[in-house]
Formats: structure tokens, C-alpha cells, sequence
């Protein structure tokens, strides 16, 4: 049903003034994985459809899960490389906020081809739709795509086509902006930080030719931009039962539910310390999955350091005692 402007509350001047609503298939999961197709759906200010564009993209390997996105060796070998379709993409994206399902890996993949190609992306915030759904407070049973769509009516008709998903994607933001708007939610914007250093190691073969004819490698990156120091000092460990302290070290181990940035944005912004690495130092590891023996759950154990899951540290956010 159609929104009736003539009475909606007036439109909250601090959202941003256009949106490109982005869907990449991928060669898997990994650092090391490439983008095989590409779509981007630009909206205006309050989500309206302004057009739309869809690439095929040479991933330089093998294309990974076919049975997933259909897109196979023989269909990928005459696509253009990234590099080919970089400043058409950036066209698309430029002085827009990117919008994906969960945004965190689709901004990833895409910095990380710019950053191959030796460019960057133009792109400044991103908006996670997973995120904007949980402040909405939408009553969905997951957080996939097809639950979101479902709740707004939307008809998915190719699922894990980019262009079919940005579309999907688009047509469910448009409702869940208005929606926001309305109610006077803060849109959960988070900053797109560009990759950078990256180094060449190893190739493995393009599609359709000898390593020596053209390839790719692993490589590495880190953000551009670190987080501020925290300005509180260590009060030591959590102890179970007791609040949070400004100051306190937290570090991550795990997937969590909800965006692993966001969730560290909102401790920072509570006033806790994010590690990068576990010490005896360390406050408190937040996992969900304690025995799942990486690294962090290893030291923990070790060292003795408190452990709890992400929804108790939900909980414990909401009440963080100041330095």
C-alpha cells in the first residue's frame, strides 16, 4: 500500500540523501575470495528506486560454490576483471550510503577488490539491514533475507542472483526507512573504513588461463583508521554479578548475531576497551561458543578470565557504571 506523504511525520533532516542498495555472489567466505557478480540499486532520500546495474565479474579462479550462485567457469571466463568495472561501480556507490544484508561482508569483498585494483571505494557509511531490523524490532523468526522480504510482501524470484537479491533487498529497505522515519529510529550507520597495504603473495590461475597469463594472490589488510585509545583506565576483571566498568577490557571470540562492529561500536561507546588479543589483562571474553578452542577461549581458560555470551553483555551494556 502506498504511504500518504500529505500526513506522514515530517522527514528527519539528519538521514542521508541517497542510498545504493549493493548485493555481491562470491567465490566463498574468505579473506582470499574474489566477487563473481555484482548489483547495485540507487534509491533517493526516502527509497525510491532511481535505477539499477548488474555485472558479471571475473573472479581469476575458480568460481566456489556453484550450486549457490549458478555462475560457473565457462559463463565467468569472458567477464570483465573488477578492474574493468571499478570506476563504473564507483559511479554507482559515490556520495551514497551503501545498504546490504548483512553489510559488514559485502563492504569487505568490495574494499578488497578496490584495494587489488589499487583504488578506493567511494563510499563513506553502510547500513546493515540485519541491524536496522533489530531497531525496528520487526517480529522476523531469522535474520535472513527471505524473512525480511517476507514480512513486507516482497516475492523473491531468483534467490543468490544479485541482481534479484539488491532488488529484493530495495524494495524491503524502502518500508523499513519509512518506517524509521516515522517512529524517529536512529538509522544504524556504520563508517566504511578502505583497506589498505595490501601485498601480493602466491597466485593461483585466472579462469580460462596459465597462472603466467594472468592471476591473483593472498594477501593481507588492515584498516586504514585504528579506534581512539580508550580514555579510562583498567579497573580490572568483571566479576560475575556485578555491572560493567568504563574502562574495562573486552576482547571477541566467535560469530555473534549481531554485526561483530556494531557490537564493538556500542562498547566503545559505552566507554569499554576493545582487544584485539587476549591477556591477563583482559576484563572479559564475550563468546558463544566458549568451547569452541580458538585462541581467546584457550586463554581465557588459562589465565582465568571471566567468559560470557553476546546476550549477556547485551544486558550488561544497557547499565555500564562510569569511570
Amino acid at each position: 500500500m502506498l504511504e500518504d506523504h500529505t500526513t506522514a511525520a515530517p522527514w528527519p533532516t539528519a538521514y542521508p540523501q541517497g542510498y545504493a542498495v549493493v548485493d555481491v555472489e562470491t567465490t566463498g567466505l574468505a579473506r582470499d575470495d574474489r566477487i563473481v557478480s555484482a548489483a547495485v540499486y540507487r534509491l533517493d532520500a526516502r527509497g525510491d528506486v532511481e535505477d539499477h546495474w548488474y555485472t558479471l565479474v571475473n573472479p581469476q579462479r575458480d568460481p566456489g560454490p556453484v550450486w549457490i550462485h549458478g555462475l560457473t567457469s565457462d559463463v565467468l571466463k569472458d567477464a570483465p576483471l573488477f578492474g574493468e568495472i571499478a570506476q563504473e561501480f564507483s559511479d554507482r556507490l559515490a556520495d551514497r550510503v551503501l545498504v546490504a544484508h548483512n553489510a559488514v561482508f559485502d563492504w569487505s569483498m568490495i574494499a578488497r577488490e578496490y584495494a587489488r585494483a589499487e583504488r578506493t571505494a567511494p563510499v563513506r557509511q553502510r547500513l546493515c539491514t540485519i541491524a536496522l531490523s533489530k531497531e525496528l524490532g520487526l517480529p522476523l523468526p531469522n535474520h535472513k533475507l527471505a524473512s525480511l522480504a517476507a514480512h513486507f510482501g516482497v516475492e523473491q524470484q531468483h534467490a543468490h542472483h544479485a541482481l534479484d537479491d539488491a532488488r529484493v533487498l530495495a524494495e524491503a529497505f524502502r518500508p523499513s526507512l519509512h518506517a524509521a522515519a516515522s517512529g524517529g529510529v536512529r538509522l544504524p550507520l556504520l563508517e566504511c573504513r578502505p583497506l589498505t597495504e595490501w601485498s601480493q603473495s602466491p597466485a593461483t590461475p585466472r579462469i580460462g588461463h596459465q597462472a603466467s597469463h594472468g592471476s591473483y594472490g593472498q594477501g593481507s589488510w588492515r584498516p586504514s583508521r585504528k579506534r581512539p585509545p580508550c580514555p579510562y583506565p583498567n579497573p580490572g576483571r568483571y566479576e560475575p554479578g556485578q555491572p560493567l566498568k568504563q574502562g574495562m577490557r573486552v576482547a571477541f571470540s566467535g560469530d555473534t548475531s549481531v554485526e561483530r562492529e556494531l557490537l564493538e561500536d556500542r562498547a566503545v561507546e559505552a566507554g569499554l576497551h576493545i582487544a584485539t588479543s587476549l591477556s591477563r589483562l583482559t576484563s572479559l571474553l564475550v563468546t558463544n561458543d566458549p568451547d569452541a578452542g580458538t585462541s581467546k577461549t584457550v586463554k581465557a581458560k588459562a589465565y582465568g578470565t571471566p567468559v560470557i555470551d553476546e546476550a549477556a553483555f547485551g544486558q550488561l551494556l544497557r547499565d555500564v557504571v562510569p569511570a
